[in-house]
């Protein structure tokens, strides 16, 4: 099992800045990716960034990219989303989630709520 606890949602004023973490304990070791997804009212759950937790490798949503920023601390066994310039679209509820090697995103945090005000 990996367990998944996000935290640093909150409110924000359009073209301002945050920051999520995702800390993961339990079954680690295994760890291929992390992922920050989102979730708005009536829209798709959507993957915002991904991070390979041993060479970094990383992707982004076309709708972030530039603005986001996914990083890790495999010491911590944390990643972060660094959230910039954001706007009134950018709300929604954010989930961490993990693929193990070879296994889709099998385990997701309870989820964060961030709303950008105009």
């Amino acid at each position: 099992q990996v367990q998944l606890v996000e935290t640093g949602g909150g409110l924000v004023q359009a073209g301002g800045s945050l920051t999520l973490s995702c800390e993961a304990s339990g079954r680690t070791f295994n760890i291929y990716q992390l992922g920050w997804f989102r979730q708005a009212p009536g829209k798709e759950r959507e993957l915002v960034a991904a991070i390979r937790w041993i060479f970094g490798g990383t992707d982004y949503a076309d709708s972030v990219k530039g603005r986001f920023t996914i990083s890790k601390d495999n010491a911590k066994n944390t990643v972060y989303l660094y959230m910039n310039n954001l706007k009134p679209e950018d709300t929604a509820t954010y989930y961490c989630a993990t693929r193990l090697r070879g296994n889709p995103y099998d385990y997701w945090g309870q989820g964060t709520q961030v709303t950008v005000s105009s």
